[in-house]
């Protein structure tokens, strides 16, 4: 196993214990998705060994030859976490637990459409709460039309909200981000909450996050 792996894995999850104690929630009320990204699969075996089950990934084709590569690996669920193309949509609707960065109705019907007469593939809408013009996601005021187009489709599940927050270093800031979203999900029914990143995953849960997207805390800084 490589160094610290699994001393990593373990310490993320104390973190998590200690902020799930100061939310005063319960530990398993947030689920840790390890972003293995642009990793070796060689990796993603090993933090399945040491009991990290959820692995999350940006582009569909790197989804596809690592999903082919550990499907024997009982129990282990992907999560596609980045944009996605409709010419992409085939791969993450064949072996994706769930899509966080829904966005375009058009990948909405597409994914409707490939998972026909299989389970319905949960998704999380993706919200532009800092309102950058480099950030996918949708505006706030446009959700109530895209939701209920998205909900009257067949083949998805609309579980919840993500937002990739503007980085910063000012803890009330990052904490209005992940307020407004958690109030965002209240008020359209969508109680999931994809929220967080190895620079503020710890706030993200005291806020409500039901997932968390780790990965350079686990997997160390990317090539």
């Amino acid at each position: 196993m490589s160094t610290g792996l699994a001393e990593r894995l373990a310490s993320v999850k104390a973190r998590i214990a200690k902020a799930c104690e100061r939310a005063g929630r319960p530990v398993e009320s947030v689920t840790l998705v390890a972003v293995s990204k642009l990793k070796p699969a060689a990796l993603i075996r090993e933090a399945y060994a040491a009991g990290q089950r959820d692995f999350g990934e940006n582009y569909a084709q790197e989804l596809r030859d690592k999903a082919q590569e550990l499907s024997d690996l009982e129990g282990l669920r992907w999560h596609a976490i980045g944009p996605l193309q409709t010419n992409k949509v085939k791969y993450v609707a064949k072996v994706a637990s769930a899509f966080h960065a829904l966005d375009r109705l058009e990948v909405a019907r597409e994914l409707s459409k490939r998972r026909e007469g299989t389970s319905p593939l949960p998704c999380y809408v993706e919200v532009n709460v800092g309102g950058e013009s480099t950030k996918s996601g949708l505006e706030p005021a446009a959700l109530p039309d895209f939701l209920g187009q998205a909900r009257a489709l067949p083949g998805l599940t609309l579980v919840g909200l993500m937002s990739l927050p503007p980085p910063t270093d000012d803890v009330a800031r990052a904490r209005g981000y992940f307020d407004a979203l958690r109030e965002l999900s209240r008020s359209h029914g969508l109680p999931g909450l994809s929220m967080g990143t190895t620079h503020d995953f710890e706030l993200a849960i005291e806020a409500g996050a039901t997932l968390v997207r780790v990965g350079t805390a686990l997997f160390g800084e990317r090539d």
